[in-house]
């Protein structure tokens, strides 16, 4: 069983999973930054792909990734750096990059490349359903990487049931229509889409990110969803603390609280 199923499977109080930019604040730190996590008790980890043009992120993330590409970070490093990262890491691993580097590197090799790292998963933000459908996903499904789709507010009824029925492991739900960032709370108005969302019993778990980043926040998104994704927050602490991965989750892990 692939290992995200495995994990909504198995672990009945909220999924939390962090995101981080491969690359950056230290370029050979991947593997470093995704083992402490996993010792830190985070449930899964997103890998970022960096990338000059990253349209669904804010400022935050997006520095980071600047600071990767300059970093020397590339798709062809960071699976160089993940090769051996299955000897000790049990969690379930996902890339969230966009179509353009993983087009260039070729969406086949890309797949069994991400098979022979033990990455399980991939999000990639700009890649249309209707394209995942008709190219893309037969060669995910070959090499059991599951393809995780986006819904936001505005998505429609249909087309979340349609992701519903055609992806798996989870669905991303993003928080609103809006960029990636940390917010300090959830108003009126997202909290009625998430039980809008919760009220559809969607067969696969689902999971809220953009926006998460102290008690308040964590504590809405997980009562209305699986559990929660939190990127900026984390990458913002990450930087502050210079790389030590350490650091970084414990102060966020206390922010939570």
């Amino acid at each position: 069983m692939n290992r995200i199923n495995q994990l909504f499977n198995e672990k009945k109080t909220p999924v939390l999973s962090l995101y981080f930019c491969a690359g950056t604040p230290v370029l050979n730190g991947t593997a470093d930054v995704i083992r402490t996590l996993e010792k830190k008790g985070i449930d899964m980890i997103e890998i970022g792909i960096p990338f000059s043009d990253p349209m669904a992120d804010g400022p935050v993330i997006q520095d980071a990734a600047t600071k990767a590409l300059r970093n020397g970070m590339t798709l062809k490093l960071l699976m160089s750096q993940l090769k051996d990262i299955r000897k000790d890491v049990r969690i379930p691993l996902v890339f969230m990059g966009y179509l353009n580097p993983i087009m260039q590197y070729g969406f086949e090799r890309f797949c069994q490349d991400c098979q022979t790292c033990g990455i399980d998963g991939v999000i990639i933000p700009d890649l249309p359903f209707k394209d995942y459908q008709q190219e893309y996903r037969p060669i995910a499904e070959k090499y059991d990487i599951k393809v995780i789709m986006l819904i936001t507010p505005e998505t429609s009824e249909e087309r979340i049931r349609q992701i519903d029925r055609h992806t798996d492991g989870f669905i991303y739900m993003v928080s609103s229509a809006a960029i990636t960032g940390a917010q300090k709370d959830f108003n009126e108005q997202k909290q009625a889409y998430f039980k809008r969302i919760e009220a559809m019993n969607l067969q696969h778990p689902r999971m809220i990110g953009f926006g998460i980043s102290n008690r308040q926040t964590y504590e809405v998104a997980v009562s209305h969803a699986a559990g929660c994704i939190i990127g900026s927050k984390f990458v913002t602490l990450l930087e502050e603390e210079q790389g030590d991965a350490g650091k970084a989750v414990d102060r966020l892990l206390e922010a939570l609280k």
